[in-house]
């Protein structure tokens, strides 16, 4: 149980906490969201009593104990299991078996469980750091980012267990789907200071919305009134009669509070540039195969097709093959056995995180991001930096100054501007918050090209896989179906009983991903049916005006009696302008009503989505 009151934290002139307020309560399991930079993992240490505050006061009771994932590595058992029974409250130090028991949960064998965990890669490092504070007799779990050193098995095996785990637990993760399913209470960081809410994120980010939607009507409604009461006191302040009303306006003004108006909050908001493909199929792959080694074959006999359109994801245990699958189609490896025949116009744009240490240091993300295609105009590139969430002087900002996260955006960046057949995207969100995660299911979603993606985040196969190519039980293989199909059908290889009927009784996240491809489709629809109107529009107005000014122009010339009159036009041009608005109207008129129309099945697919999730 922790209390935090009327928190302030800035860095320089930057305000990071506001006279924040938030409460920890009794077996509460708390999501905390927020913008990359809004200082989730600075209020964690703020906690931990890692980092100092301006003011304030945060109250955690006497003895109450917090177990905290750290990244920091010291290991000094010669084997993973003594390692993490090391963690084990004194009481149970020989109840060996519940730190196997969390071991094989995160991945590791029996025969993992008993090799000196320095053997291990700085991934699995870390999994053992979290099986040693889930075995710990915490009063309150913190995890941040958990997600990002498990892969798919793991993260729903954790999902389990801090559902059924009996303290508090505070989660920072950028996983939508993985949040959702464990918390009971959501608080955001949101405009320094904190919102909480019981109930899950869409529940949060409505009352949000609804919030800053209520604030903005009346801070209009009271600028009104404050302009309508300035006009009184300048007009009637000289009038004597009037000058008690005067001087109670005047009043009222003083004390009227000063509503300042909501700043934009930066969205990652994009789309990929697709190029049109005519033909029917980009690549066939056939009876591919690949190994680092004879003795550690990822790839076997490997076989499947690439269509137009398609939605491609893969998934499966970390170190099975994923990313060297696709490392394979983007021609960074060779495949040793099998052939990928592709079409000879195809191009293709490949994401993957490890391409960071490629950017050059001394260059500009705006540099960065106009290198990747000598055809793109730099305001398309500063337009995309935009975009990325790099505006104005942001954009000028050296490589070797950002962030891992803000590389990662101008890899995204890089993309963007190379218009592409097939995007292979390798976890494209590991260092994304979960707005822009949001962000890239959308753009995935309307993407006229096809796509490939290797990824852990459920929330995203939950809204975009229409295919999958699966690393499971020591061997790769296609489904054809959705992922929640596959769940369904057959499941992981490694997951309890328990496990599997939770995720066959999910139809409810299948239902919300299906509405989000619906709603993904209607922004084409909308697309295709609004901007041809706009343009008609736009093309009538500007034919109004040559119109009128000609028409202004005659009619000058008239009354100097020039000999260069145009008196047809001077007689046919009303008549013109006048059918020319009337055609104008009309267009306004299907304009607003297929507006309306589409807002209307927005709305739709909204509330569809507030009913599941309720």
């Amino acid at each position: 149980m922790i209390k935090i009151t009327d928190l302030c934290k800035s860095f320089g002139s930057r305000i990071l906490f506001d006279n924040l307020n938030l409460n920890i309560n009794a077996k509460e399991k708390v999501g905390l969201v927020g913008r990359n930079g809004h200082g989730k993992t600075t209020l964690f240490k703020i906690i931990l009593n890692e980092t100092e505050y301006d003011s304030g006061l945060v109250s955690i009771p006497k003895n109450y104990k917090v177990g905290y994932l750290r990244q920091h590595i010291s290991f000094t058992k010669p084997t993973v299991l003594q390692e993490a029974c090391l963690a084990l409250p004194h009481a149970e130090k020989d109840e060996t078996w519940k730190a196997e028991k969390i071991l094989s949960g995160l991945g590791f064998s029996q025969s993992d469980m008993l090799k000196n965990p320095l053997e291990f890669s700085g991934g699995y490092k870390i999994r053992i750091n979290l099986a040693k504070v889930l075995l710990s007799d915490a009063d309150m779990l913190m995890l941040d980012e958990p997600n990002n050193y498990l892969d798919i098995v793991a993260i729903r095996w954790l999902s389990g267990f801090l559902r059924s785990w009996k303290g508090e637990l505070m989660l920072i993760t950028h996983d939508r789907n993985f949040m959702d399913g464990v918390i009971t209470h959501c608080s955001a960081i949101h405009r320094t200071k904190a919102r909480k809410v019981e109930g899950n994120t869409q529940k949060l980010y409505e009352q949000i919305e609804k919030e800053e939607e209520i604030y903005e009507k009346t801070r209009l409604n009271v600028e009104k009134k404050r302009k309508q009461t300035e006009i009184f006191i300048r007009r009637f302040r000289a009038k004597a009669r009037l000058a008690g009303m005067v001087q109670s306006r005047i009043k009222c003004l003083e004390k009227q509070e000063d509503m300042r108006e909501l700043t934009a909050i930066e969205d990652l908001d994009f789309s990929f540039s697709p190029l049109p493909f005519n033909a029917a199929k980009m690549m066939g792959v056939h009876n591919l195969g690949f190994g680092y080694t004879k003795d550690n074959i990822l790839i076997d006999k490997l076989n499947f097709d690439v269509l137009k359109k398609d939605r491609i994801c893969v998934i499966g245990k970390n170190g099975k093959g994923k990313s060297t699958l696709l490392k394979i189609l983007a021609d960074r490896l060779t495949a040793v056995e099998g052939s990928i025949k592709k079409h000879p116009d195809l191009k293709i744009s490949y994401f993957v995180q490890s391409d960071a240490a490629n950017l050059t240091p001394n260059k500009t993300v705006f540099e960065e991001i106009i290198s990747s295609d000598n055809q793109c105009l730099p305001q398309r590139a500063r337009n995309i930096a935009g975009n990325m969430m790099f505006s104005g002087d942001d954009a000028l900002k050296k490589i070797e100054v950002l962030s891992g996260g803000e590389k990662s955006r101008v890899l995204l960046g890089k993309i963007l501007v190379r218009p592409c057949h097939l995007l292979l995207l390798d976890e494209p969100t590991n260092h994304l918050d979960m707005e822009s995660c949001e962000g890239l299911i959308d753009a995935v979603n309307e993407f006229e090209g096809s796509v490939i993606l290797v990824t852990h985040n459920e929330e995203l196969l939950h809204n975009i896989a229409e295919k999958l190519i699966v690393f499971d039980r020591d061997k790769v293989g296609v489904f054809d179906g959705t992922y929640q199909d596959f769940l369904n059908a057959k499941g992981w290889e490694d997951e309890s009983d328990e496990i599997k009927t939770k995720s066959a009784s999910k139809d409810k996240v299948l239902s919300r991903g299906e509405i989000k491809k619906q709603r993904a489709r209607l922004i084409q629809e909308k697309s295709k049916v609004l901007k041809p109107l706009e343009e008609k529009i736009s093309k009538t107005e500007k034919e109004i005006s040559e119109k009128e000014n000609l028409l202004s122009a005659n009619t000058e010339k008239l009354v100097w009696a020039s000999q260069n009159l145009d008196i047809a036009f001077l007689a046919e041009g009303p008549r013109i302008d006048k059918q020319l608005k009337s055609e104008l109207e009309k267009l306004y008129e299907s304009l607003a009503c297929l507006t309306e129309e589409f807002e209307n099945k927005s709305e739709h697919f909204k509330i569809k989505m507030m009913e599941i999730d309720n």
